[in-house]
């Protein structure tokens, strides 16, 4: 995918997981590698509040608000089928009063007329860059909502870099039939958002560069 906005993507991904939505968690939990330790990094300020970006069916949320009981949560999607599934996942695990969603666009999003706040403690994108078109847009726009001394996590797909060639090559191939592409050069755009910002970065790949993982502490 090229970084040139889509202006239907969210009709785009509601016709993806129309159907899927309602076993994504089931079969996305054997891939999707890496969700859990982000979620264990936040470590969010004592009543803090924490938006996702790109929440989908609310599953991130649902884990992070039980993990971090004392912050509220916040996610946006662009699908519109995705966050039905989302909101009624929330209210089935009784945190509808600390997980409050909203549809918006992840590359263009303004915060406080979505949920009445204009910056975040924490911010997250699980599984979500690879998803989106201009996604380099959507990192700046994370970014550009952090509280001084908020931080942003991100977990993607990585470049497999430490597992055999054929498993890269199927796994992209499989990958591409859902929309989704591993962005080469995650790590570079987290870097020069640090950099644009002042903030300090932090990498990592996870199993054996399965999944990527990245962490800028705004100052």
């Amino acid at each position: 995918m090229s970084d040139i906005a889509a202006p239907h993507n969210g009709e785009l991904m509601d016709r993806v997981y129309r159907y899927q939505c309602h076993v994504h968690d089931l079969t996305r939990k054997y891939y999707l590698l890496g969700r859990d330790h982000l979620i264990a990094s936040l470590h969010p300020l004592e009543r803090g509040h924490v938006l996702e970006v790109g929440c989908g069916t609310g599953r991130n949320l649902i884990a992070a608000a039980r993990a971090h009981p004392r912050a509220r949560f916040y996610g946006l999607d662009i699908s519109e089928e995705m966050l039905v599934t989302a909101r009624a996942n929330i209210e089935r695990a009784g945190l509808s009063d600390r997980i409050h969603l909203a549809k918006g666009d992840a590359s263009d999003f303004e915060p406080t007329g979505l949920f009445g706040r204009a910056a975040f403690d924490r911010v997250f994108l699980s599984y979500s860059i690879s998803m989106v078109p201009p996604w380099r847009q959507a990192l700046v726009c994370a970014a550009s909502v952090l509280v001084p001394g908020g931080r942003l996590h991100v977990v993607d797909f990585g470049q497999q870099e430490h597992l055999p060639r054929f498993f890269r090559t199927l796994l992209f191939l499989w990958l591409k039939s859902f929309h989704v592409t591993p962005r080469a050069d995650l790590f570079q755009a987290l870097a020069d958002i640090a950099e644009d910002e002042g903030g300090a970065l932090h990498t990592r790949p996870l199993y054996r560069g399965y999944a990527w993982y990245g962490e800028i502490r705004a100052l």
